[in-house]
């Protein structure tokens, strides 16, 4: 789902207008697929009967862990649940409940498999009820910082504190494969090299070869264009 780095506007890969419709197609299709507003909003909890392997935490905790009141993650439970009856959801499941918001043709699978890993965050291969209920509280509802903390472990892909220039290429990529024809048929691998230097250039300000967690944040918070693409993000369910 989802991340704010995309689209062909000047302002460090992340989305420009053209590009914020089809996040709010994402949040929507959270609203719809995975929320569960089509079912009955005032259902119970579930009776949690999962395989014993997964058992979501109680309510209380869930609550406490992220900004969704009981009554929000009851509907949220009842959707994903409706999805992914296991209560698991493995790459591939993800990769195409993803596919299903984007345009027919879109190369959604290298973008989707990014998500993932970010969302999985203890890289068991399968994204529990909790994996995804927090990662949606951020990205829905958490402050600048909190969003651009996950926009950054998105973009560190082996998880080592640290982006690489060959990382950031790698989702750049991917954003483009995901959406850029659509946006720019004119984008070429030239074209997202450029880019990538610009970006990197910017980001890097000691100039080791690497952008940390704080050249990241401090680049982007004094970026006003990107402090603003992040509030895509924001939906009340």
């Amino acid at each position: 789902m989802v991340s704010s780095k995309h689209g062909r506007h000047r302002h460090s890969g992340f989305p420009g207008r053209a590009t914020r419709s089809i996040y709010r197609r994402v949040v929507n299709y959270f609203k719809e697929a995975w929320t569960g507003v089509k079912s009955v909003l005032d259902s119970e909890f579930e009776d949690l009967e999962t395989p014993p392997r997964y058992r979501p935490d109680s309510l209380e905790a869930l609550c406490r862990a992220t900004r969704f009141t009981e009554a929000e993650l009851k509907r949220i439970y009842r959707g994903f649940k409706a999805e992914c009856p296991t209560g698991v959801v493995r790459e591939e499941t993800f990769k195409g409940i993803y596919s299903q918001f984007f345009p027919q043709g879109a190369n959604t699978g290298a973008y989707a498999h990014y998500v993932f890993n970010t969302l999985d965050q203890d890289h068991s291969g399968l994204l529990s009820f909790e994996d995804f209920v927090i990662g949606l509280s951020i990205l829905s509802r958490g402050s600048l910082d909190e969003k651009l903390r996950w926009t950054f472990s998105l973009y560190d892909i082996n998880g080592d504190g640290c982006i690489t220039r060959e990382e950031m290429t790698d989702i750049v990529t991917a954003i483009y494969d995901l959406m850029g024809k659509f946006t720019d048929p004119c984008v070429d691998d030239a074209t997202v090299r450029e880019k990538v230097d610009r970006i990197f250039q910017k980001m890097d300000q000691n100039r080791d070869g690497v952008v940390t967690l704080e050249e990241f944040l401090d680049t982007c918070t004094r970026d006003e264009d990107i402090s603003r693409s992040m509030a895509v993000f924001d939906s009340a369910f």
